[in-house]
């Protein structure tokens, strides 16, 4: 050790440039060309998920933007990281010690840091593959219980869901195990229509069929349907009335702002034809729970 220290004290700069300088200068830049290259793909991916069907642009660009960063930050740290290792070694360095070091410090905060990892990775594939974004209505089995609300917010580690009642709900995306959205595509509008028996069928199908051809020009449904409403057909039998289904595809978001609207409609106009809507019968009193005396 101590001759190949003396060896290399008793060369000149220029003896050491050629043999270490210029390896190091060539590391140097294959890694600024590097990152360079890796920066043009990822912008090239980003420009690919701001053209990706979403929402609104401002969340696919927040989308975007999240992945974009991540993807960018780990390749600057995987790069440099691998460039000094080896300008280490055009040194004569040991990195033995290092990599040692480097390792039980990783596997120390892998133990201490796993459930961050986790939440991480499942938050970059849920902006990976667009499971839901901002402003997404959706139900999520997780590992504490089932949640449901508004998302208001996405970031690699959490997801905030705002529920109906106003209650925010911060749940690692690490423990979101079935995640059903609501938001997507279209829903369907689905309506229970009660018939007492001895009731024409086919009347009331009638009835309701030419409301159903009013209400498709008529604002807000108008805007709302994708399809329908239509009769399905009777759905079962009760003890006291006949249960006539009807479906209507809607927008995501207008689901129950229609099926309230339809309820509403048919009400006024069964009631407009006088076809009663049955309602249940009374439960009988039980044993010791008569009417009170009277006075």
């Amino acid at each position: 050790m101590g001759g190949m220290f003396l060896a290399k004290s008793s060369m000149t700069f220029g003896e050491w440039f050629r043999q270490n300088g210029i390896p190091m200068l060539a590391i140097v830049l294959v890694a600024v060309i590097v990152t360079f290259v890796a920066r043009m793909l990822v912008t090239r991916f980003r420009r690919k998920l701001e053209g990706s069907p979403s929402v609104t642009l401002e969340i696919n660009l927040q989308r975007a933007t999240t992945l974009t960063n991540a993807l960018s930050a780990t390749a600057i740290v995987v790069i440099w990281s691998v460039a000094f290792l080896m300008v280490l070694g055009q040194l004569d360095l040991s990195i033995a010690p290092l990599l040692a070091s480097a390792g039980v410090a990783g596997l120390a905060l892998g133990f201490g840091a796993r459930s961050l990892v986790r939440d991480a990775l499942a938050g970059f594939f849920i902006l990976l593959e667009n499971q839901f974004g901002v402003g997404d209505l959706v139900e999520a089995q997780t590992t504490g219980g089932k949640v449901s609300g508004k998302v208001e917010s996405l970031t690699l580690r959490i997801t905030t869901l705002r529920a109906f009642d106003g209650t925010l709900h911060v749940v690692p995306n690490g423990n979101m195990m079935v995640v059903s959205n609501r938001s997507r595509g279209w829903a369907r509008a689905i309506v229970d229509v009660r018939v007492p028996y001895g009731e024409d069928v086919d009347k009331v199908r009638g009835i309701l069929e030419e409301l159903f051809d009013e209400l498709r020009d008529r604002s807000p449904l108008k805007d709302w349907l994708r399809d329908g409403p239509s009769v399905l057909g009777i759905e079962s039998l009760s003890d006291y009335a006949l249960v006539v289904r009807v479906i209507a595809d809607t927008r995501p978001s207008k689901r129950q702002d229609a099926e309230r609207q339809l309820r509403e409609s048919i009400q006024a106009r069964l009631a407009e034809r006088g076809i009663r809507v049955p309602t249940p019968p009374p439960m009988p009193a039980r044993s010791g729970e008569g009417t009170a005396p009277g006075l």
